[in-house]
């Protein structure tokens, strides 16, 4: 299948780096041809025995959300891979995924199939999972238990009383909060049953939870 000449891809790229980082990141992106970007403050999970006994286990995390044309995106992507080296240990994970609908950025449109955007094969999936403040930490329980290396954790708390703040354009009220999770395809489906059966997500307002696949990633191991 061709692809429309009038239609633009986009890719969402995820950045999570050490706290103080995601700033450096939106100004490089920038220098590579991206423009803008969101920062989200969260925490990430270390699995040690001797720093969970120390509570040390929970380490400052910053998320960092762009959405750009695929190329550009892609390209982006390489460039802040060498300048930061995700390649190396705790110095951050990058990756994107599809978008299939864009707006508030430019009144252009993307495909909307994956047979039309020729994703390449991937050996990870996203996992976001929404659920009330103070549950976070039983979804990363649940998680590991099915196989899962770890996750972050991201605060949905709005800036003001009665604001909210947006993730792929749902709001997030502020007692919220958001866990993201980067999983093998194969331990995906375990994973996120584990979740479900764990947090009941399936009942009415105990959450929601979604599967992106991963297009290209930096640093996971």
């Amino acid at each position: 299948m061709r692809n429309n000449p009038d239609k633009i891809e986009f890719e969402l790229l995820c950045v999570i780096v050490p706290f103080g980082l995601g700033s450096k990141i939106i100004t490089y992106g920038k220098q590579c041809g991206i423009t803008g970007g969101t920062i989200f403050l969260g925490k990430g999970t270390i699995k040690n025995p001797i720093l969970e006994f120390l509570e040390l286990n929970e380490v400052r995390k910053e998320v960092v959300l762009i959405a750009a044309e695929k190329n550009a995106a892609y390209a982006a992507l390489e460039k802040l891979n060498k300048k930061f080296s995700f390649n190396k240990p705790n110095h951050g994970i990058a990756f994107s995924t599809s978008i299939t609908s864009i707006s508030g950025i430019t009144n252009l449109t993307c495909n909307e199939t994956n047979e039309s955007r020729g994703v390449e094969n991937s050996m990870f999936n996203a996992i976001t999972v929404i659920v009330d403040r103070g549950k976070a930490e039983s979804v990363i329980e649940a998680a590991t238990e099915a196989g899962a290396k770890g996750g972050t954790i991201i605060n949905g708390r709005g800036s003001g009383l009665h604001e909210t703040t947006k993730l792929f354009s749902m709001e997030i009220e502020p007692e919220k909060e958001i866990v993201l999770i980067i999983a093998e395809n194969h331990l995906t489906e375990s994973i996120a049953s584990s979740i479900s059966k764990h947090l009941q997500i399936e009942e009415p307002g105990n959450g929601i939870m979604f599967v992106q696949d991963v297009n290209k990633t930096y640093g996971l191991y």
